[in-house]
C-alpha cells in the first residue's frame, strides 16, 4: 500500500463528479428553505462513515450473497452511465422522493453517499489502493461539508446556468469513467469465466 497522488486525483475526481454536490446545489437549496437549517456537520460524517464502511465490508456483502466484486463493477459502470446521462441531457431517469427533513437519512443517505457513490467505491477497489481511495474520500467529504455549509453563496455566486453548466461538464467526465471502468471490469469478469 502505497500513497499516489494519481490514483488520489482520478478517485476523488470519479467520486466529486458521482456525488455530483454541485449540481445537488438546487436540492439543498430547497432543503434549506423548507426547513430552515442544513446540518452539514452530522451529515458530512455520517457520508464519510457510510461510505469508508461500505469500502471495507462491501465487499464482504457481496461475497455472502455470492457476487463477485467485478460484476458489481461492471453493475456499477452501468448505473454511473446512466447518472452520467442525465446529467448531460438534464433528464430523470430515475425519480427519488424529495426529503422533508435536513436530517442525516436525505442528505447523507441518498443524497451524498447514494448508490451511485457506494457502487463507485466498490467499483475503484478493483482499481485502486484503498488507501488512496480513503484520502479520495476524506477529500470529497471536506468539499461536501464546504458546499453544504456555503450553499447559499455559491448558489449566488454560480447562478443557475452555471450550475448547469458545471453539471453538464461532470457528466462528461463520467459517461468517460463509466466506460473505462466498465472495459476494465467486463475484460476483468470474462478472464475469471474463461
Amino acid at each position: 500500500m502505497h500513497i499516489d497522488i494519481k490514483e488520489i486525483f482520478t478517485a476523488g475526481m470519479i467520486l466529486f463528479a458521482v456525488i455530483d454536490i454541485i449540481g445537488n446545489i438546487p436540492i439543498i437549496v430547497n432543503l434549506r428553505q423548507k426547513v430552515g437549517h442544513i446540518q452539514s456537520e452530522k451529515a458530512s460524517i455520517a457520508s464519510l462513515v457510510l461510505m469508508i464502511l461500505f469500502l471495507f465490508i462491501g465487499k464482504t456483502i457481496l461475497n455472502l450473497i455470492g457476487i463477485d466484486v467485478n460484476s458489481f463493477a461492471v453493475a456499477g459502470s452501468l448505473i454511473i452511465f446512466f447518472i452520467a446521462l442525465e446529467m448531460i441531457l438534464g433528464i430523470q431517469l430515475y425519480k427519488d422522493d424529495a426529503p422533508q427533513t435536513a436530517a442525516i437519512v436525505p442528505l447523507a443517505f441518498p443524497l451524498i453517499a447514494g448508490a451511485g457513490t457506494l457502487t463507485t467505491i466498490l467499483s475503484l477497489r478493483s482499481e485502486f489502493q484503498i488507501i488512496n481511495i480513503i484520502i479520495a474520500i476524506i477529500l470529497n467529504i471536506g468539499v461536501v461539508y464546504g458546499v453544504l455549509k456555503s450553499s447559499k453563496k455559491i448558489e449566488r455566486l454560480l447562478g443557475q446556468q452555471g450550475i448547469v453548466v458545471v453539471r453538464k461538464l461532470f457528466g462528461v467526465i463520467l459517461l468517460a469513467i463509466a466506460v473505462k471502468l466498465f472495459a476494465t471490469n467486463i475484460h476483468n469478469l470474462f478472464k475469471t469465466l474463461t
